[in-house]
């Protein structure tokens, strides 16, 4: 499978504020470079985080986009994954409608009751095995290489990741990220609980190898393109 990572973020590499709140980084320009990216995509992947935070659609934007994929045999709107180790996703996200399929990636801490309500709201709920164990106090974790394997096995070669910052670290700590692109908007947010690129434990010894390959101008900011490599 081919992993995309996107994000926008400020100068100083915070996607929101301290408070979390969605907050407008980029614009015009860069929304439609994000929609030719999603239209490229077989599906667009977010944490759970993000879901209770901005309650997204993540559908295309442009008709002709949608049709285009149409005329090629794919579904209008690519697919939708959430990464929610706990089922925390509530019922009525607007994720969770009929414009696309969505699966949720959970745990086998998910109660029972939980997958099947989340099942009878329109979700293709995924219990992904080999997280963590739990002596390490993490059972509830979704092993995200083993959620990339449930997902290719469902059809999906491309894979677009739309973040939260924990979501984007775990993607680069299980190997899984081929491209990077990052919009730095010219803006300063500041805060040492400020979510980031990519947050979790973070990288101390090895980190993922980032080849810039391109630069864009969009809006009053810059696109920052990178090939990822072996770290």
């Amino acid at each position: 499978m081919h992993v995309v990572v996107n994000a926008a973020q400020s100068v100083d590499g915070k996607l929101a504020t301290r408070r979390r709140e969605q907050l407008r980084i980029s614009g015009p320009e860069d929304f439609d470079r994000v929609d030719r990216v999603r239209a490229a995509a077989d599906a667009v992947l977010v944490g759970v985080g993000t879901v209770l935070a901005d309650d997204p659609h993540l559908t295309l934007d442009e008709e002709d986009r949608r049709v285009e994929r149409l005329r090629n045999g794919r579904p209008g709107n690519p697919a939708r994954v959430v990464v929610d180790s706990t089922g925390r996703t509530p019922t009525d996200a607007r994720i969770l409608d009929d414009a696309a399929t969505t699966y949720l990636l959970v745990s086998p801490a998910t109660p029972q009751e939980r997958r099947e309500a989340l099942d009878a709201a329109g979700a293709e709920v995924v219990v992904v095995e080999g997280g963590a164990d739990e002596s390490d106090g993490e059972a509830d974790h979704v092993d995200l290489a083993a959620g990339i394997d449930a997902l290719a096995e469902r059809g999906i070669d491309r894979l677009m990741v739309e973040g939260g910052g924990e979501v984007i670290y775990s993607c680069f700590e299980a190997g899984v990220v081929d491209e990077l692109h990052a919009y730095v908007g010219s803006m300063v947010i500041g805060g040492r609980d400020a979510p980031t690129l990519a947050d979790g434990e973070g990288f101390t010894e090895s980190f993922p190898r980032l080849d810039l390959v391109d630069t864009e101008r969009l809006d009053d900011g810059i696109v920052l393109s990178y090939e990822v490599g072996d770290g």
